[in-house]
């Protein structure tokens, strides 16, 4: 049967084929987009990447959340050879401290509460127990506070029996240092460092798209797709193709950070932690070589002297370098693909490190990028697909970051007044308000945050539900609640039987 004459051959569509991507800037977000490329087309498409030694990274985002085993398993990276190489240490959650009133503490625990049980989600079983007198709170539920709070880790298992199946993980990693090691695995595979500045960018003077980059020594890098991975500065998808930015500022006005390491004085702990400051937040994460600390501040209720006074004064150990500081402004950009540039990382937006999505929202765009992967015509309804989809991930988790703001009933500091006054967003407000009605959480299938994160965080900021789906009303309540006891003591009995967490991370890395 001979084909219809209107059909593409293969050998014309191998034609419109990108060929050649050009990726401005290194860091996480340059590395990350180089490494993925190459792991995924191979020696078929060239891939150039230009960079300077002379413009330092941002490197704040050294917290990663679980979706992170997504990318490293897309490019084939080793654990152990990760682990060493980054200075790694394992992430259970968050702690969450003085959020809601000084002296108070939470847990965003990565993974599940409970266990699996018929009926109904276990959540609507807990909110049903404690109506009838349960006394044991959300996080009796989660093995990997308890996990936490002992200072242990374990590996997840895909078993259903175990109460380890309950666990997830992430990693806190040296962000310099996960940079390198992905260049390294980039050039073994094929990617192109140019070292030097960009002095100019070349467009078609038809389509407007960009056709080449040049460097201030004169190097010319040409290529058919241009990623922007160039940060805060946003030098192609902003300098060269005027794609707007939304500003956010008014629900996170932190604009500011101060960022130091220092000595690592006890174990690592297996998660990061967030204090609550006057006008902002703090950081701690926990590395096998030091601690990384910062800041995170509105400069329109704390000056940057204070803050990094503040900072140095709370600290575990001794600086081991001087303090950096960093501006930045929440927000968006509602096209990040506009005509062949795509813009990855800070470019495309950003969204402060309170829940450790920088990295993820990289490997997301990344992950948009390879499944609306374009041929040289750079369809533009592939364009529309992925600034739709991301711009659905940036609002899904503005709305989680704000819900940490805004719900602190016990907080006295003008900052955190205006938090709780400010008029929220249409769709936080409705998914709060169905919590408190029915205890539904109303979670669309693609939204980055699940279950356990929301539950987490609305209970740990005092957002309580006040009913349940009638479906728990068939469940008997003597039974029920001797269920969820039963959970609750088989977490007790696991978790000091678990290694302890630099014991778990010695082993992975090959040296138990």
């Amino acid at each position: 049967m001979t084909a219809p004459s209107d059909a593409i051959s293969p050998k014309a569509s191998g034609a419109r084929r990108v060929r050649s991507v050009v990726i401005l800037g290194g860091g996480t977000a340059g590395w990350m987009t180089a490494t993925a490329l190459a792991s995924q087309f191979g020696r078929t498409l060239e891939i150039k990447l230009l960079e300077s030694e002379e413009i330092g990274i941002v490197g704040v985002g050294e917290a990663t959340i679980p979706t992170i085993h997504w990318f490293n398993q897309l490019i084939g990276l080793d654990e152990g050879a990760f682990l060493r190489e980054t200075k790694a240490s394992f992430k259970l959650g968050i702690e969450f401290v003085d959020w809601v009133r000084p002296g108070y503490r939470y847990f965003h625990p990565f993974g599940t509460f409970g266990v699996p049980l018929p009926g109904v989600a276990f959540h609507h079983r807990w909110i049903k127990a404690r109506a009838e007198g349960l006394a044991l709170p959300l996080s009796a539920f989660s093995l990997a506070d308890e996990l936490a709070q002992q200072g242990r880790f374990a590996m997840p298992t895909g078993d259903a029996r175990s109460i380890l199946s309950t666990l997830g993980y992430a990693y806190h990693f040296d962000a310099s240092l996960y940079a390198r090691h992905l260049r390294g695995l980039a050039e073994a595979a094929g990617v192109t460092r140019t070292e030097g500045k960009l002095q100019d960018v070349e467009r078609d003077a038809d389509t407007g798209n960009v056709t080449a980059l040049t460097t201030q020594r004169g190097d010319r890098l040409e290529g058919d797709l241009f990623i922007d991975c160039s940060g805060f500065r946003a030098l192609l998808i902003d300098g060269t193709m005027q794609s707007g930015f939304e500003d956010w500022s008014h629900w996170l006005p932190c604009d500011r950070a101060v960022a130091v390491p220092c000595e690592r004085l006890a174990d690592t702990t297996p998660f990061t932690r967030s204090t609550a400051r006057p006008a902002g937040w703090q950081w701690r994460i926990p590395l096998q070589h030091r601690i990384g600390n910062g800041h995170v501040f509105s400069s329109r209720f704390m000056s940057e002297d204070e803050a990094t006074g503040m900072l140095m004064a709370n600290l575990d150990g001794e600086p081991l370098a001087e303090p950096r500081p960093l501006r930045f402004k929440a927000g968006t950009r509602r096209k990040a693909w506009v005509g062949n540039v795509v813009a990855l990382g800070l470019s495309s937006g950003f969204l402060e490190p309170l829940e450790s999505t920088s990295i993820h929202l990289i490997q997301s765009g990344i992950a948009k990028l390879l499944t609306l992967f374009p041929d040289r015509d750079m369809d533009p309804a592939l364009a529309d697909r992925y600034n739709a989809l991301l711009n659905a991930d940036m609002d899904n988790i503005k709305d989680f970051l704000i819900l940490h703001y805004h719900a602190n009933p016990g907080r006295t500091e003008p900052f955190w007044v205006e938090r709780r006054e400010m008029a929220l967003p249409e769709s936080l407000v409705a998914r709060e308000d169905q919590y408190r009605r029915s205890g539904r959480l109303m979670l669309g299938s693609e939204e980055l945050f699940r279950d356990a994160s929301w539950l987490a965080v609305l209970n740990g900021q005092e957002i309580v539900a006040e009913d349940y789906n009638p479906l728990a009303d068939v469940l008997d309540g003597a039974t029920n609640a001797a269920q969820l006891r039963q959970i609750a003591e088989v977490i007790q009995r696991a978790a000091p039987t678990l290694p302890l967490h630099d014991a778990a991370l010695a082993a992975a890395m090959g040296q138990g």
